[in-house]
């Protein structure tokens, strides 16, 4: 087996977890892994970050300024939040 650990989590969390494990037909390992899995780090953004700048400067021949980061990054937050874009 792979090298385990355990982690606490309140009571409630933990019935909220098996719940959810029922509804998706998967353990409560499973949904933890996967949320581990697939959020990233404040590193990996980071990382996604200076990647993306790296192509809008191949592609445009500029990297995009700070205030036009400031925009694309306040849309997105606004998108991950489920607010409308147009409201800013």
């Amino acid at each position: 087996m792979a090298d385990e650990t355990s982690i606490k989590v309140s009571a409630a969390t933990r019935d909220r977890l098996a719940a959810l494990a029922a509804e998706h037909n998967t353990t409560i390992r499973q949904l933890v892994e996967e949320l581990a899995e697939g959020r990233p780090t404040r590193a990996e953004y980071a990382e996604r970050a200076e990647q993306a700048r790296a192509e809008l400067a191949s592609v445009l021949g500029t990297a995009p300024s700070e205030q036009a980061e400031a925009k694309a990054r306040s849309l997105l937050e606004r998108l991950g939040a489920g607010q409308d874009p147009a409201a800013a």
